[in-house]
């Protein structure tokens, strides 16, 4: 191990003082683990430290396609420009009103019932309840129970902010504006409690503490969703009405982009 890379390490080590890491290295931006998550309370752990050391953590899931291209997404060569200074310039209702797309409906516009061609605008802010980090570690300790994740350290000031910092390309078939995914996010980070947890080759998940309590108010954030990643909207069965039931009360979100 080089110089450079042991003081990283230990830079690491020093921000999350009282954390057992496991073995783990640098790539790009990232710190990741070099194997699966043993403990999975270790994500809990590093959630509850993340005010003091300026880490957020993601959980990294296996995909053949890492084996494929390495770690080239987290590097310069495989990732786009960080933009973190630019995602407050974002306007998130004319970002999604832009990839907002009324001819993706086998029917013309009637998968988008009671919608059309016109992005409705933004959903009302949910009432929070919980605390959204505190629901952000419980939801992705579980997943690391269920599933295989290494764990990714990324210093950002805010968990919405990943993608922005690290230049995320999974996201590339629909937008390189990386400043406007973390835009987006940071939107429903303040409107939902909704909160980054899992960082993949081309998918996100989101812990969701404030979720919609009720059709109506699912109905409008069913449309941001859709606007966000249509293939994940395509990939449920039935109408944006159908999709929005499916939003109430859930405090789980899943985005892919394959």
């Amino acid at each position: 191990m080089t110089t450079t890379a042991v003081s990283e390490e230990s830079l690491v080590s020093e921000a999350l003082a009282g954390i057992d890491l496991p073995p783990g290295h640098r790539v790009g931006p990232m710190w990741v683990s070099a194997g699966p998550l043993a403990d999975p309370g270790l994500y809990r752990s590093c959630i509850a430290g993340f005010e003091r050391s300026g880490l957020w953590p993601v959980l990294v899931p296996h995909d053949a396609r890492f084996a494929t291209n390495g770690e080239d997404w987290l590097t310069d060569r495989g990732r786009l420009a960080p933009a973190v200074e630019h995602v407050a310039d974002v306007d998130v209702s004319a970002t999604l009103a832009r990839w907002w797309d009324p001819f993706c409906c086998p029917d013309g516009t009637g998968c988008l019932r009671p919608y059309g061609a016109a992005f409705p605008g933004l959903a009302k802010k949910s009432p929070l309840r919980v605390d959204p980090l505190a629901e952000a570690g419980n939801t992705g300790s579980i997943l690391a129970r269920r599933a295989p994740y290494r764990l990714g350290l990324v210093p950002v000031e805010r968990p919405a902010d990943v993608p922005a910092a690290l230049g995320w390309t999974g996201m590339i078939k629909s937008t390189e504006d990386v400043a406007a995914i973390s835009a987006v996010l940071r939107s429903w980070e303040d409107r939902f409690g909704a909160t980054l947890i899992v960082l993949g080759f081309d998918e996100l998940e989101l812990s969701v503490a404030a979720p919609p309590r009720n059709q109506g108010r699912s109905l409008i954030l069913a449309a941001e969703h859709r606007a966000f990643s249509i293939r994940s909207f395509s990939g449920q069965p039935g109408t944006l009405r159908e999709y929005a039931a499916g939003l109430v009360h859930r405090r789980h979100w899943r985005f892919s982009w394959d």
